[in-house]
């Protein structure tokens, strides 16, 4: 089945770019302390404007914790049906389900003050915004979190669909394409690529952009301020098609006239000169000195 993709969700309707999530929680909260929606839908096809969702689930996660879930089939409010070559529903499953004006209230509680995370985003969410306005209940949700998006800067696989990520990282899947199933092995992805992104914030991995060479501000700040006090830094970093590097470097500047800017430096031990595409730096952390009077790791004794 062909379709068109849902509008670019993060831009504005005018096409502009999309301002940042507004400051404060649960964006600026520990990543871990943040209350974060998985979802996942099962629906009649591509459309939102006229196929209908018929399976829900939505588990409302604080760290590991799983606070609150909901889990139905949903039967439409229309003859509207398909795709069950895809799902394996069948019209007579959803004879006895709840309508999704049943849905909304609870499924509005759960998402009150949290982040939506799903895979391939934009077509959960304006499902979701489609059948919420049909019931009467108009909602946007104007940021979220894509683990798509994530998968792809995080990950140098062939393919990032979340069947292609479960055989990858070994995950048990009982039901492909049922949105409970789906849901738990989206939050074992999820947990994969914040080990990789090393994100003290939602909003850090709301940052994260593939194909708009942006880089994150936060590491581009830790870079410029490894650069400025001279000591080594442990960087993450994924050149185009190849896995994630470990590198230690000694930052000597960051070229911030360029788009996207560039981290400049030697690797250590070797001290050859590296030029590092800030956008594809995955996580920084200082390479903390040993003790005082040892050696730098590229050989330099401290304190001369």
């Amino acid at each position: 089945m062909t379709a068109e993709a849902p509008r670019n969700r993060r831009k504005n309707l005018d096409g502009t770019a999309q301002e940042e999530p507004p400051l404060g929680p649960p964006w600026d909260l520990p990543l871990a302390s943040a209350p974060l929606l998985f979802v996942d839908l099962e629906m009649t096809g591509l459309h939102p404007a006229t196929d209908r969702i018929i399976e829900i689930c939505a588990q409302r996660v604080r760290g590991d914790v799983l606070e609150a879930s909901l889990t139905s089939l949903v039967r439409p409010e229309s003859e509207v049906f398909g795709n069950s070559h895809v799902h394996g529903i069948q019209p007579g499953d959803l004879a006895n389900a709840p309508p999704f004006s049943a849905l909304c209230e609870p499924l509005e509680a759960l998402a009150e003050g949290a982040i939506v995370v799903a895979h391939a985003a934009d077509w959960d969410v304006a499902f979701l915004e489609a059948e919420l306005a049909r019931a009467g209940r108009p909602r946007r949700f104007s940021h979220f979190l894509d683990s798509l998006v994530l998968a792809r800067r995080a990950f140098a696989f062939t393919s990032h669909s979340l069947a292609s990520l479960c055989r990858e990282f070994g995950i048990v899947r009982e039901r492909e394409h049922r949105a409970e199933d789906d849901v738990l092995a989206l939050r074992a992805i999820f947990g994969r690529i914040v080990t990789e992104l090393s994100p003290a914030t939602p909003r850090h991995l709301w940052r994260v952009r593939v194909g708009e060479r942006r880089a994150r501000p936060e590491l581009v700040e830790a870079a410029k301020e490894a650069a400025a006090r001279g000591e080594p830094v442990r960087l993450r970093y994924r050149p185009a098609g190849r896995a994630a590097q470990e590198l230690t470097v000694r930052i000597t500047g960051v070229r911030t006239d360029l788009d996207p800017p560039l981290v400049l430096g030697y690797l250590l031990p070797s001290r050859s000169r590296r030029e590092l595409r800030a956008d594809r730096i995955l996580a920084l952390e200082p390479l903390h000195p040993s003790r005082p009077g040892g050696t730098d790791p590229d050989g330099a004794a401290r304190g001369a």
